[in-house]
């Protein structure tokens, strides 16, 4: 079918009374309870007390997500919002365990998540509500936790795979959750909403936030010898890097791109090529542990000593200039003179610049060269499905969840955090199994076994043609198969196109004609492959893999 036909189906899985919040109809809801059963379900209060978020320095970010609830709440009407139930399930740890006799221990659950996302979009991805597994691992130490992570990265893994996923696990920022180990599952997807980065000549992958390429080597950074002197040139009306080189006649990656900051409330400069793209994570971390605020437009109003667009990497303001390791090359660079409509040809690094901190700070883009083979980086898009985390004691610590050792002495617990977004899997399964006739979906999720069509005709056979296909439902339904049932009295075409739009792995037609011969008619959705099963066989034929 057509992609806006498609596209049809898709927002049909959800029937919106309010903006992402959404009843849904009988298909969705059976595919997400397949998704959610592989693993059984439970459930953490939705509520952390405030006492909880003052001991770990969240109240502040708390109040201002009650501010917003306020809002949606006159916006919306009625509109629950999830806390964290890492904060819940820390405490309830701490209160249950106090042994190193109990550990290791692994909690999880399965729970409806609201947020006020102020922009919904991309359907099912980026919703007001979500299903969510959430699980987490206390350990006696570093290396319990380790085993403990690699055991549900590998479970994450064989889940994917059975959801038929085309995915790869990609190294991450570890965000507020904190903790220095973190990988993100990305499910291949044209119209996800992240960018990754991988290798395809080895195991290498990252979102693009924690993404490196490889190394330059040693830097050397002693001045260019020979460069001619700097200098200062009308650039009029021209604050991009585009309009300078055209008007200039140079390339791109020979001009610097200077990026102002605030850290810890004193002015740095970032610096990169031209034709590269600063990644804000990257100079946060290597800024870290001050907090960086790059300048938003506001920032230049109010500093109009800093001229946007003009500024160079010698501005006399800057405390601090950190530059990408490809800013050290052997280039007399065309850089900002620090004055509005004037950028300054000739600046060479050493001689009318310096540079107090190198780090890896562009973003990667395809042709960038693996960290670990060499060979060339590519950039896709993907939807995240799952994420997990080595985060150690930051909330043990904070809630007091420590265990005694053998000795009489307490530590804290070492801890992991686990998630799958099911609501992500069954969006991400939606775009990656489909054809032009409608979905394709895999056996493991799949919201029935079966489709059952019946196509009576208006024959004297029609009444026994629906009373076999009846008996044939009630045979499958008691062998354990969930059967989708169409007697709807509907020509043939209809029901066939209706059946190839839902997408259940396996058709079965009974018919006037087939049932005269003792058959019954089996289309696999997948490969689109036809055989006659007969009709005795049936049951045992679906039960049993071949």
């Amino acid at each position: 079918m057509s992609e806006p036909l498609f596209d049809q189906y898709k927002a049909a899985l959800r029937r919106g009374h309010m903006s992402s919040l959404a009843g849904r109809l009988d298909e969705a809801l059976e595919a997400y309870q397949e998704a959610a059963r592989l693993v059984p379900e439970r459930a953490l209060p939705l509520a952390s007390q405030g006492t909880v978020l003052h001991r770990l320095d969240r109240w502040p970010q708390a109040a201002e997500a009650f501010d917003t609830a306020r809002a949606a709440l006159a916006r919306n009407g009625l509109l629950l919002l999830a806390d964290a139930e890492r904060l819940s399930l820390t405490t309830l740890v701490a209160g249950e365990y106090s042994s190193y006799r109990d550990l290791p221990v692994n909690l999880y659950q399965i729970n409806w998540k609201y947020r006020d996302e102020l922009r919904p979009r991309f359907g099912l991805l980026r919703g007001r509500e979500f299903l969510m597994k959430d699980a987490y691992s206390f350990d006696l130490d570093v290396a319990g936790l380790r085993e403990s992570y690699r055991k549900m990265y590998d479970a994450y893994h064989r889940v994917f795979e059975r959801c038929a996923l085309t995915f790869r696990p990609v190294e991450a920022q570890s965000g507020e959750m904190g903790g220095d180990v973190n990988h993100e599952f990305m499910a291949v997807a044209a119209v996800g909403e992240d960018d990754f980065v991988w290798c395809k000549s080895c195991d290498y992958a990252a979102n693009v936030e924690a993404a490196r390429r490889q190394s330059p080597g040693e830097l050397n950074t002693s001045p260019l010898a020979d460069a001619p002197p700097r200098e200062k040139v009308s650039t009029p009306d021209l604050a991009s890097i585009a309009g300078v080189s055209e008007y200039l006649g140079v390339a791109p990656d020979t001009t610097l791109k200077a990026m102002v900051f605030d850290v810890d409330g004193e002015l740095g400069i970032a610096v990169v090529p031209g034709d590269r793209e600063v990644n804000e994570y990257a100079l946060a971390a290597a800024l870290a542990p001050k907090k960086m605020r790059l300048f938003a437009d506001a920032d230049f109003e109010a500093h109009p000593e800093l001229p946007k667009g003009y500024i160079g990497p010698d501005h006399a303001a800057a405390s601090v200039v950190v530059a990408d390791p490809s800013v050290a090359a052997p280039i007399a660079w065309v850089a900002g003179a620090n004055e509005v409509d004037h950028h300054a040809r000739g600046a060479v690094l050493g001689r009318d610049f310096s540079v107090d901190i190198w780090a890896d700070l562009v973003t990667i883009v395809s042709g960038d060269r693996c960290p670990r083979c060499g060979q060339a980086l590519s950039v896709d898009r993907g939807i995240e499905v799952g994420h997990v985390f080595q985060i150690g004691t930051k909330y043990s610590v904070a809630l007091d969840a420590h265990y005694t050792d053998e000795h009489g002495e307490q530590h804290p617990m070492v801890m992991g955090c686990y998630g799958i977004g099911v609501s992500r899997v069954v969006a991400a399964i939606v775009e990656e199994h489909h054809d032009e006739h409608g979905l394709v979906w895999p056996a493991a999720v799949a919201p029935f076994d079966v489709h059952l069509l019946v196509l009576p005709g208006k024959g004297d056979a029609a009444a026994e043609v629906l009373a076999a296909a009846g008996r044939l439902y009630d045979d499958l339904r008691a062998a354990g198969l969930d059967v989708l049932f169409d007697d709807r009295d509907a020509s043939p075409g209809v029901k066939f196109a209706d059946a190839d739009l839902v997408g259940v792995p396996v058709q079965l037609v009974v018919g006037a004609k087939g049932l005269a011969k003792g058959i019954v008619e089996r289309k696999d959705r997948a490969t689109g492959t036809r055989d006659d099963l007969p009709v005795a066989e049936v049951v045992g034929r679906l039960t049993t893999r071949d």
